[in-house]
């Protein structure tokens, strides 16, 4: 919604004459076909700021190209009267290289032939600033690290901008152009060049002169004679309380307006600052509000896992990876993007996650049946006869399935048979391939040619080989997993699931050892997911819907 913030001369069309200096605010943060760019409209929150300083300001937000229009050519007018101007401009710029234009609320995806009617151009605006050279500037907010391609021509960011002889323009983000404002071009006698070299966030382009002042203290004729500064202290104690529970930027100017040299004075500068400097402050108080217990975050961190975002870890910490998490939660489900949640976000993705748990229980059941049908068909039709080939060949396909101790057991009976049975050259070629149980000795062992062990020789072998050329799969697992930087309740929170599920962990520690990776593979392949043994972020969530159910 646009709001235009006038000086009280302005305000008066029959005197327009007073209108000595000039001030346009355009930010555009909410766009109907684009990416949010969040902070993109934190440049209109200096319009106070400049009218009590004598500028006549106009502020949009998040407007159509013909509304911005509008608002320029008003602010084309009134420059003729002006001895200062300022304009800033924040949001989704593109550029061709010599031309940079900034994209409106409504643009669609920028192309050469449409850019014109979607947006501002930013040639053009200075052009209109070149009419009060030494005292224009104009300020531009984007976020520098975007230039992706659009087309073969048009691309994000600024071009080259042919700046007029007298125009200052600084470019940077747009939080810090508006701390620019408001500390220093509406602050008297404060340097802009000075201000804006000493912080690395902004540039300044075209007229740079060694001396930039935008706002004269006033000098007063006939001195006022000096009076004692006399404090009421109960008073000043009792507001600076009350201002201390508002803890708002307004609180605290008006505790400053009573008491400018007050006892509490530069606290009150340094708590607005500080209420500046923290861009989603009131989302933060909001979820403060709510006073969520730990438990309760971890609803929450589980909730997002289950949906699919990251939370690194379920804790009841919200660090940066919860505070990610529900950054893109918000994103897709159309909220300002906060990284802070308020009651009704909670609960929505509560029932999100219902839903979801429901979705991929009734997957996993599904899933979960097929496995065992395969399993006891494929164990009927091989290893159920107990002979050796039936028995591998059921272990190669079902590794961790129902009756995969059978079978190893089994098989290690039979081996034993044949040592028994087997000739004492023959045994003790293969007691030497199995002890060293490499590539080579078993290629050893099978030149033998008709040694007893050559079905078990040409099995190991063939796991040594598959274990050497999943060496790479394995690492991307491992690597995967990593990334989830599971905590150790975390860890411990799956081992129990695993345990619930009847897959054997081990001690539920929060270490993952051989026999949990067993039991992670084995509910891998029962939910139908690659049997790595490492956990994936698939994984986990199915295991996460497991626990919530």
């Amino acid at each position: 919604m646009r709001r235009l913030l006038l000086s009280t001369a302005l305000s008066m069309m029959a005197l327009p004459a007073f209108a000595e200096d000039a001030a346009l605010l355009l930010g555009v943060e909410r766009y109907r076909n684009l990416d949010r760019y969040v902070g993109g409209a934190s440049v209109t929150g200096a319009a106070r700021e400049l009218s009590d300083a004598g500028y006549a300001v106009e502020a949009a937000t998040n407007e159509t190209a013909t509304d911005m229009r509008q608002l320029l050519a008003r602010f084309m007018q009134r420059s003729d009267e002006a001895e200062r101007l300022v304009v800033a401009m924040s949001g989704r710029f593109v550029t061709d290289g010599d031309r940079s234009w900034l994209l409106s609320a409504r643009a669609s995806e920028p192309s050469l032939f449409n850019i014109a009617q979607d947006a501002i151009s930013v040639e053009s605006v200075l052009q209109v600033m070149a009419r009060t050279p030494g005292q224009s500037i104009l300020l531009l907010g984007y976020d520098t690290g975007e230039t992706d391609a659009y087309d073969k021509i048009l691309r994000e960011g600024l071009g080259s901008l042919d700046i007029p002889q007298g125009v200052t323009v600084i470019v940077g983000d747009p939080r810090q152009l508006t701390r620019l404002i408001e500390g220093t071009i509406v602050t008297p006698n404060a340097e802009v060049v000075a201000a804006v070299a000493s912080n690395r966030s902004i540039k300044l382009r075209g007229y740079r002169p060694q001396s930039l002042i935008m706002q004269r203290a006033e000098v007063s004729e006939t001195p006022r004679p000096t009076r004692p500064y006399v404090v009421d202290r109960a008073a000043e104690t009792i507001l600076w309380q009350r201002t201390v529970r508002a803890d708002t930027i307004e609180a605290y100017r008006a505790y400053l307006a009573d008491f400018p040299r007050g006892t509490f004075s530069q606290d009150a500068v340094d708590a607005i600052e500080t209420i500046r400097s923290e861009p989603n402050r009131a989302a933060r108080l909001e979820e403060d509000a709510l006073s969520l217990t730990r438990n309760a975050r971890r609803g929450i961190q589980r909730d997002l896992s289950i949906l699919n975002y990251n939370t690194r870890g379920i804790d009841g910490i919200f660090g940066q990876g919860t505070r990610t998490a529900i950054s893109n939660w918000q994103q897709q489900n159309g909220f300002p993007q906060t990284g802070y949640v308020t009651d009704e976000q909670v609960t929505r993705i509560s029932a999100q996650a219902d839903r979801r748990s429901a979705q991929l229980e009734a997957e996993a059941a599904r899933e979960r049946e097929a496995e065992l049908r395969r399993d006891r068909a494929y164990w009927e039709e091989t290893g159920a006869n107990g002979r050796e080939p039936g028995l591998r060949s059921y272990l190669e396909r079902f590794p961790d399935g129902i009756y995969a101790e059978r079978a190893t057991s089994q098989l290690v009976e039979l081996e034993q048979d044949k040592m028994n049975r087997a000739a004492r050259a023959d045994r003790d070629a293969w007691e030497l391939a199995r002890n060293r149980n490499t590539v080579a000795s078993y290629e050893t062992y099978l030149k033998l040619g008709t040694g007893s062990f050559r079905q078990e020789a040409q099995t190991r072998l063939a796991a040594l080989r598959d274990d050497q050329s999943g060496e790479a799969s394995r690492d991307q697992a491992r690597a995967a997993e990593d990334a989830l930087n599971l905590n150790r309740l975390t860890r411990q929170l799956i081992e129990g699931r695993l345990d619930q599920l009847g897959l054997d962990p081990g001690t539920v520690n929060g270490q993952f050892g051989n026999k949990t990776r067993r039991a992670i593979r084995q509910f891998q392949r029962s939910r139908g997911l690659e049997p790595t043994g490492y956990i994936s972020q698939a994984a986990l969530v199915q295991l996460l819907v497991d626990v919530r159910n």
